[in-house]
């Protein structure tokens, strides 16, 4: 703790120091000025030595995690312990870390009489994903006569965590939860009879003979017929690539933010509708190695582990290593599944060697690849008129990267993998859409 002399002692001590210097052509004011400075520094010992034992900033507590969505304005509860049982005002400061910006410098709180705690929301709007730590609370308050001010610095034991903005994605989000159907989309019919067996039953005269169980016929000497059902349970996986091609900036609703920052917004919303769909659902994220991997699971807890583990991902320098990816998911994934890829393969070098490696991949499970389309990427004759020579350069240069994108898809569509380039504002609803339409034709 910290003292500070008050406004007013100040002016008390200037007023003294006027009077002393008046004293020079007046002696007779000497005794005056030298009661007046005694008067001051007993009012001030006495004042600070009350102060000392009454008047000590009150502790302040915060729980210890707070979570946040990035870029929506938040709050952080603050409780205050007052066991004055008069009244008391003080000053109040939060310091936060870089990359969460305060929305006011200070307040002025007012603790009332009889209330031995005291509870304030200190407003704040996080700028970046990840985990926060080192808040520092700043307390001052008056001492008994007002001639000093009290300094508490404390730093406070709490963990900020602020997650993807899904509000962002407010389309997905509103057709998801919507109550019509297969997660609010709307409601559709299941293409096919159904891959996953039921029972067995007596044979029917409309019955294909595809349909018998031989072995059952043979034991119980008549027809058996097998029955299957839509497969409810399914796995689905997002992979998110967190290399060096994911730190790429762009402007989503007029605020910055990274490639990265939107796979996993996207992601979050798709393992969402999984979860409402009933299936499992997990996770991997990627660089030159496995950087977070989670077994699929199901329900609210499991998405919850899912968001812990994606809310502190950050784009790295790294080359992405597709032959340890891919071995890493042989590994892992026994059972057929739905591998969604969030990556950019705008480089022909890093094309090549994905198209490589999942031709493994696909033999066993069915891959969905999804990229970020830039806005300067396009076919040539799209968009408004060029009106100057460098935007004709850029025009080109955006043509033959919308080229290589599509030349991709064409040669990843024989190994049974379908690309697409999708639009920054429709991504998580893309991908929504995709898993619905994977689920509806059970092609899993």
């Amino acid at each position: 703790m910290s003292l500070v002399p008050s406004n007013r002692l100040l002016l008390l001590v200037a007023a003294v120091t006027v009077m002393s210097i008046g004293a020079g052509p007046w002696p007779e004011l000497t005794p005056v000025w030298l009661a007046a400075l005694l008067a001051v520094v007993l009012a001030a010992l006495l004042d600070l030595a009350h102060s000392l034992r009454h008047h000590v900033p009150p502790p302040v507590s915060v729980p210890a995690i707070v979570r946040m969505a990035k870029d929506r304005p938040a709050s952080i509860p603050l409780t205050f312990t007052h066991a004055r049982p008069t009244a008391r005002r003080l000053r109040f400061g939060l310091g936060l870390p870089a990359g969460i910006t305060n929305l006011q410098d200070d307040l002025q709180i007012d603790l009332p009489a009889g209330a031995p705690r005291a509870r304030i929301d200190w407003k704040c709007t996080p700028q970046h994903r990840g985990r926060f730590t080192d808040l520092i609370a700043c307390t001052e308050t008056s001492s008994q006569l007002g001639l000093w001010q009290l300094r508490r610095r404390t730093a406070l034991n709490c963990e900020l965590r602020v997650y993807p903005n899904l509000f962002t994605s407010r389309r997905a989000l509103a057709a998801l939860f919507l109550n019509r159907g297969q997660a609010g989309a709307k409601l559709q019919r299941t293409i096919g009879r159904g891959r996953e067996f039921e029972k067995l039953r007596e044979y029917q005269p409309s019955d294909s003979f595809d349909e018998i169980h031989w072995k059952a016929t043979a034991k119980r000497g008549r027809p058996i017929t097998k029955i299957f059902q839509a497969e409810r349970t399914q796995e689905i996986h997002v992979i998110i690539d967190t290399s060096r091609l994911s730190g790429r900036r762009l402007v989503h609703e007029g605020v910055m933010q990274t490639a990265l920052d939107r796979y996993l917004v996207a992601a979050l919303v798709l393992l969402l509708a999984a979860q409402r769909q009933g299936d499992r659902f997990g996770l991997l994220a990627y660089d030159d190695r496995v950087r977070s991997f989670l077994h699929a699971g199901n329900g609210a807890s499991h998405y919850g582990a899912c968001r812990e583990a994606l809310h502190t991902l950050q784009p790295s320098e790294a080359t992405p290593d597709m032959a340890e990816i891919v071995r890493h998911l042989r590994t892992r994934l026994r059972r057929r599944a739905l591998l969604f890829f969030l990556t950019d393969l705008s480089d022909p070098v890093l094309a090549e060697d994905f198209t490589r490696h999942a031709r493994l991949l696909s033999r066993q499970h069915l891959v969905l690849v999804n990229q970020l389309r830039a806005p300067e990427i396009g076919p040539l004759f799209s968009g408004p008129e060029v009106t100057s020579h460098a935007e004709i350069a850029n025009r080109l240069a955006g043509h033959a990267r919308w080229a290589e994108a599509h030349a991709l898809a064409r040669t990843l569509r024989p190994l049974g993998i379908d690309a697409h380039l999708l639009e920054d504002e429709s991504l998580a609803a893309d991908l929504v859409t995709q898993y619905l339409q994977v689920k509806r034709r059970q092609a899993l």
